[in-house]
């Protein structure tokens, strides 16, 4: 996994949990559930990173 495809997937890991904490802390849930889809952007980024590795060997 390349050093900032790595940084970008766990910077909108962490940018999409904290909007997600401060989206259920507020009670707005729009911001929550935008949360949610960039956490989720960042877990499927790593994922497929990972991926490409697991094939280079």
């Amino acid at each position: 996994m390349s050093a900032s495809e790595k940084a970008k997937a766990k910077s909108e890991q962490t940018a999409g949990k904290v909007e997600k904490e401060v989206g259920r802390a507020i009670g707005n849930d729009r911001v929550a559930a935008e949360g949610e889809s960039k956490e989720a952007k960042g877990d499927l980024r790593s994922a497929k990173e990972k991926g490409k590795d697991a094939f280079k060997g």
